[in-house]
């Protein structure tokens, strides 16, 4: 019967160039051609039919991960069946047959070059999605080996340089520019969304699976977050979020690597296309953390996520990297102490648009924090929102006045206004004097009516002694203008009497 299958199956396949490659979840089989998938001849190799007479598949040695390897012949292609033509147990020889063309590259830079060969290959990729999908069918550990190495073949390459490494321009903001789109993204999207269904799978037995989802095949995972392709990036983090809480012996080191990647990001390069997908991988990692928590997720949040405050490229993933913060002040409340103090060390001193950043990133912060924590840090945190008031740039001043419009951090400025009040009151008189900005000048105005009517007393005295204090410097600068025009005359009565004993 098979071979009958076989033989009705060798004619040649149409391919339409124009046949669009967009491929998702569950969507193989809409995107499957009417035409059985092709495979390759190769003289060395068994037969299909052969090693299905013998009920047994034959090892397959997958091609080598080399560059394209040119325009195939039409006439070394022949057609092979769907899984649902061909009995049960001739299943696994086909599988490692489809395995065995899905492991040949080609060359995506080219459009016109190997055209039917590379739709013929696309839509025996989308029937092995449809294969795994269906969960009808159990890969013994040889077909899972195959399988893991063709999509090592295709997944694991050399990324084409960066923008940045051609021109040597900085990170721009990814709002303002195209996104790099990888021209063998209709294959490799369907060969992450084939390893994903694997990882995924109910019949995938973990002490099986992790002999080949190893930690090489994680660390190479994780090399591909440079990529700045953001689809594969999308991928790349689904998967990786999937390995981690499928394959529990790995997370060690899933974290360790990811702690390599930003220690290279912060002290070597500051260029990494994936920090915020990892950070979002991460995001979900922390919020399953147990408590107490451990010793070494502490030194992570200390050595790892806070000196990602430090790269001039934090807009691009200050979101994921706020979510981080917080959820770790969040599971344990004394660490908001040490994120404060670790967001002062690395505040940005002639960047405004990380400031309102950091700003932005310390509200979230406080609405976490307890007062016994709040009151180990008033002091220098409250001394840096005093300079960030008077900002000239008024994006600053405005976030930071932004900081009395929440009634948690407003709850805890109250119990310890004894000691902000006097700290702040300096730059909220001097906004109300002379900043240039309407906005910042009213809000500044609403702050100091808030002061008076939470403490009139304190509010007072603050005055009295920011009156005193300006008193003091005018008298200050009133004897150093004086300082100065007594030496102004000495210098200038000693010129002439050096002169008259010159003259005589």
């Amino acid at each position: 019967m098979f071979n009958k299958i076989i033989k009705r199956g060798h004619r040649k396949i149409k391919a339409d160039a124009n046949e669009p490659a967009v491929f998702s979840y569950g969507s193989a089989t809409a995107y499957r051609s009417s035409h059985p998938g092709p495979t390759i001849n190769h003289a060395s190799r068994t037969t299909l039919a052969s090693s299905v007479a013998n009920s047994q598949p034959t090892p397959v040695v997958a091609p080598s991960p080399t560059p394209d390897r040119g325009p195939l012949s039409p006439s070394a292609v022949e057609t092979l069946p769907y899984f649902r033509d061909v009995t049960a147990s001739d299943r696994p020889a086909l599988f490692l047959r489809k395995l065995q063309l899905c492991s040949i590259l080609f060359d995506f830079s080219e459009t016109l070059k190997s055209v039917r060969e590379k739709e013929t290959k696309r839509q025996t990729l989308l029937e092995l999605v449809d294969y795994i999908q269906s969960g009808s069918n159990k890969l013994s550990e040889q077909l899972q080996e195959e399988l893991i190495r063709m999509i090592s073949i295709n997944i694991f390459r050399c990324l084409p340089p960066a923008a940045y490494e051609n021109t040597g321009s900085e990170i721009n903001d990814p709002e303002e520019e195209e996104p790099y789109l990888d021209p063998s993204w209709p294959h490799l999207q369907i060969i992450y969304e084939l390893l994903l269904r694997y990882v995924i799978s109910s019949d995938t037995d973990t002490k099986i699976a992790k002999r080949y989802i190893d930690h090489s095949f994680v660390l190479k995972l994780l090399d591909l977050f440079d990529s700045e392709d953001p689809r594969e990036r999308e991928y790349l983090k689904t998967i990786l979020h999937r390995i981690y809480g499928k394959f529990m012996v790995h997370r060690p080191f899933i974290r360790k690597a990811i702690n390599n990647i930003f220690y290279r990001f912060i002290f070597e390069t500051e260029r990494h296309s994936g920090v915020g997908e990892l950070l979002e991988i991460l995001g979900s990692i922390i919020n399953g953390f147990a408590l107490p928590m451990k010793e070494e997720h502490k030194l992570f949040l200390v050595r790892a996520l806070l000196p990602l405050h430090k790269p001039k490229a934090l807009a691009l993933y200050h979101q994921q990297l706020s979510y981080c913060i917080v959820q770790f002040v969040e599971k344990d409340y004394k660490l908001a102490d040490t994120v404060i103090r670790g967001l002062l060390k690395y505040w940005p001193l002639t960047n405004c648009q990380k400031e309102v950043l950091f700003l932005g990133e310390l509200e979230e912060v406080l609405e976490a924090t307890q007062s016994a924590e709040f009151q180990k840090c008033i002091v220098p945190l409250f001394r840096q929102i005093g300079r960030c008031l008077n900002s000239s740039h008024f994006q600053v001043a405005e976030r930071a006045l932004f900081l009395w419009n929440n009634d948690h951090i407003v709850s805890l400025i109250a119990q310890n206004r004894s000691v902000i009040f006097p700290i702040i009151f300096e730059s909220l008189e001097k906004n109300m004097q002379s900043h240039w900005n309407q906005a910042v000048h009213g809000l500044t105005a609403n702050v100091r009516k808030m002061f008076l009517e939470m403490d009139c007393e304190l509010f007072e005295e603050c005055q009295r002694q920011y009156a005193e204090k300006v008193a003091n410097a005018k008298e200050l600068e009133e004897q150093r203008d004086l300082a100065w025009k007594r030496l102004e005359a000495a210098a200038k009565s000693g010129a002439e009497e050096m002169e008259m004993v010159l003259v005589s």
